[in-house]
């Protein structure tokens, strides 16, 4: 139903106009008017994200070097705490988003961190639920040689763990630092052994049946193939996978040419 029609001489000074439903602060949606998308907005740009935010229109919201105003270290934004880290996320400051186990709140497995799914692993990372990280050679994105991902070097390695790059995982020994005995490795147990792969420490990569998980045949490890023998050294499989010309079988060119002719 429509508000009566006021006439000026029946406001009385002082007295506030009844304001009709498009001057409403709200929208319908329980919103500022002005912040709502589906209402269209005033404050949402053409690329359908709040005006002050949007890189592609200048928003206001960010400084001469591209960031936000209040997270750009060159700026002194008002989020960055004195040890140059975003304040929410600084250990040192006692940050909110850190947790009890001294990391990300979200990223953390024993607070039920939100960036973690329903198989307990990262959600961008997990090929099951499809996480946005992963491509579809079903490989990490960042990490997949075939879709030239960010993170592979001219020499077709990781380019943190490739020497001639020098990169930022090797140490002054040529070895990958956290793998160093040297250097004191952070993945090396007291056994001076890859933590992971100690048996006497429980090593993530030991099965229930303390084999080393990716060779056990009961727990369907991905090294063991159809055959119940390990892929690497089993003959049907190495047939399969070499062609009559000596050459792997998908990247023969003989073999191409007779499925076209």
């Amino acid at each position: 139903m429509e508000p009566p029609e006021v006439r000026p001489e029946d406001v009385m000074v002082g007295q506030k106009r009844p304001r009709s439903e498009d001057e409403l602060p709200h929208c319908e949606h329980h919103k500022r008017r002005s912040r709502c998308k589906e209402c269209g907005g005033s404050g949402f740009c053409e690329h359908n994200k709040r005006k002050s935010r949007c890189k592609e229109c200048g928003g206001s919201s960010f400084c001469e070097h591209n960031k936000r105003k209040s997270r750009c270290r060159e700026c002194g934004g008002s989020s960055i705490c004195v040890h140059k880290k975003l304040r929410s996320r600084c250990r040192e400051c006692g940050g909110s988003g850190v947790c009890p186990h001294s990391r990300l709140r979200a990223q953390c497995k024993e607070c039920g961190g939100s960036s973690f799914c329903v198989h307990n692993k990262r959600k961008s990372r997990c090929r099951e639920c499809g996480g946005s990280s992963i491509c579809e050679h079903n490989r990490r994105k960042s990490r997949c040689k075939d879709c030239g991902g960010s993170s592979i070097c001219e020499h077709g390695k990781l380019r943190s763990h490739c020497k001639d790059c020098g990169g930022s995982s090797i140490c002054e020994h040529k070895r990958i630092r956290s793998r160093c005995k040297d250097c004191g490795g952070g993945e090396l147990c007291e056994h001076k052994k890859l933590r992971s792969q100690c048996k006497e420490c429980g090593g993530s990569s030991f099965c229930e049946h303390k084999k080393i998980r990716s060779r056990c045949r009961e727990c369907g490890g991905s090294s063991i193939c159809e055959h119940n023998k390990r892929r690497s050294r089993c003959k049907e499989c190495a047939e399969l996978k070499f062609c009559e010309h000596k050459k792997i079988r998908t990247e023969c060119k003989e073999c191409a040419a007779k499925l076209v002719s």
